[in-house]
Formats: structure tokens, C-alpha cells, sequence
């Protein structure tokens, strides 16, 4: 199934995409895509219905984030071999685990803010995982049990904020704006091989990022696994899994996202988003 949230920011509802590509209305079945909604007997409730039967929704609706009311949403870095070569890092040896602001998350075409003061402002198109049952000392052979699907996510960086003003990497991520995910919540069923999946993101029609998700050093089984040793995740708490190469950092000169510019980005079978970016 394809879930989804619609309508304006704050008063989003809950939706589901039919065969057709008609947005349908499931207020009237669940109160949103998010918390106990994303259990197994929730899902095959909602699986259950026959779309034709539920409300249209106008087409040109906003589409929202795609999970309600995030808990957590837990980056990962340097995860693909091929970014991690381009930034001239070492791959590490576990996991680099660091927190976006939930504050930061939006629609997946909702404007991008460039912060004020911002000279290096990244993309960075990911595959996000979203959790369906808490998880906690998960063992890697039950880790994608806990898995309710799947979501593009752009992790939206400051690099100067991220690495040259002391602390921790959060200062970069954790702006407005800088977590767009969606359009579709993808469950796990229809997403059979989430380590086999073409990732690509375009600057103003120019291919910037294009990879697989293969290349991850540490892939979801392992990370649903590794994350629970160090906090609960919880339904609806939200993992974006790293990028492959081709972000603006990586590039000779450096390039950097300013105010009018167009980004459009994708992970296969998950939907394309598209953002426009404006001063803050």
C-alpha cells in the first residue's frame, strides 16, 4: 500500500493511494498515518478496504509529510562507501547516528528554506525507514519485522553549520524545511529488497546524485538491529539511511544550494518529491 497525508500544514489528513493514482480519504477509517496506525493489525485493516469505495480526494491537494507525530527521526552518515570516498572519509567502523529536529520535517514539496547566514546548504536524497512495532535489543534476524515501510527522504544539510561550528552534526540537520519525507508511506510488503533500490536527485534538471542503495555499508536489517541497542524505536519513528555520492560538498569546487533554485529527487517505487528553495 501507498499511505499518505493531505491537506494543509497542521490539518493534514490521512490517505491512501489507489491503483489509479487517485488520492482517497481514509479519515473516516483511521485518525492518521502515524503511531497505532502502523501496527500489523492496523495495516491489514486498512489493506482490507476496497479503495473504490473510500472518497476521492481533489488532485491537487497539498501532499504532507507521509507519518504523523515522529518520535525520533535518526540519521545516519557516511553509509554509502561510494559518498564517504567522494568526501575523502573513512568508512567507519559503526555507524555514524545523529538526530534531525522533528521540527524539520515537511511535505515532500513543501519549499525549502536556506537559513539565514547559510553559504553551504547541501542535498542529500535517502531511503527512509519508518517503524511499525517498538523495537528494542532487536536481533537482526527479527529487525524487519519492526520495519512498516518505506518513505524518500531528502536530508537537507548546512555544512558549515554541520562541521565547522563545534559539537555535534545536529546544528546542520535540524533546520525548518530540512526533512522533507514522502510523497507515500510504502509498506514493507511491496518493497520486497530495500537494499536493491535506485536513489537519484536533480538540481534545476541537473543529475547531481545517482546510485543504489547496494553500495550502503550498513544496510536496514543492521540498522533496526544496531539503533534499539542504543534507544527504542518506536511506531512511526522515522530512520533516513544515508546518500550516495554526487552531494555538493563532494564536488570540485564545492557547489551549494542558494534561493530559487529546484530540487527533484527520488527512490524507486517510493514517489518523486520536488521542493523549491527560499530564503529563511
Amino acid at each position: 500500500m501507498k499511505l499518505l497525508r493531505w491537506g494543509p500544514p497542521g490539518t493534514e489528513k490521512p490517505g491512501l493511494l489507489d491503483d489509479r493514482g487517485v488520492i482517497r480519504d481514509l479519515s473516516g477509517i483511521v485518525p492518521d498515518i502515524g503511531g497505532e496506525t502502523l501496527l500489523p493489525r492496523s495495516l491489514d485493516r486498512i489493506r482490507a478496504l476496497t479503495p473504490a469505495r473510500l472518497p476521492p480526494v481533489d488532485p491537487g491537494v497539498r501532499i504532507g509529510p507521509c507519518v504523523a507525530g515522529v518520535g525520533k527521526f535518526v540519521g545516519i552518515g557516511l553509509n554509502y562507501a561510494d559518498h564517504a570516498a567522494e568526501l575523502g572519509a573513512a568508512v567507519p567502523p559503526e555507524p555514524v547516528v545523529f538526530l534531525k529536529a522533528t521540527s524539520s520535517i515537511c511535505g515532500p514539496n513543501d519549499a525549502i528554506e536556506i537559513p539565514r547566514g547559510s553559504e553551504k546548504c547541501d542535498w542529500e536524497v535517502e531511503l527512509g525507514v519508518v517503524i511499525g512495532t517498538t523495537a528494542k535489543y532487536v536481533p537482526e534476524a527479527d529487525a524487519m519485522s519492526h520495519v512498516a515501510g518505506y518513505c524518500v527522504v531528502n536530508d537537507v544539510s548546512e555544512r558549515d553549520f554541520q562541521l565547522n561550528r563545534s559539537g555535534t552534526w545536529d546544528k546542520g540537520k535540524g533546520h525548518d524545511t530540512f526533512g522533507p519525507i514522502g510523497p507515500w508511506l510504502v509498506t514493507a510488503d511491496e518493497v520486497p529488497d530495500p537494499q536493491d533500490l535506485p536513489l537519484w536527485l536533480e538540481v534545476d534538471g541537473r543529475r547531481m546524485q545517482q546510485g543504489s542503495t547496494r553500495t550502503m555499508v550498513y544496510g536496514v536489517r543492521f540498522l533496526v538491529s544496531y539503533l534499539s541497542r542504543f534507544m527504542t524505536l518506536h511506531p512511526g519513528d522515522v530512520i533516513a539511511t544515508g546518500t550516495p555520492p554526487g552531494v555538493g560538498q563532494g564536488m570540485k569546487p564545492p557547489v551549494f544550494l542558494r534561493p530559487g533554485q529546484t530540487i527533484r529527487l527520488s527512490v524507486e517505487g517510493l514517489g518523486v518529491q520536488e521542493q523549491r528553495t527560499v530564503p529563511a
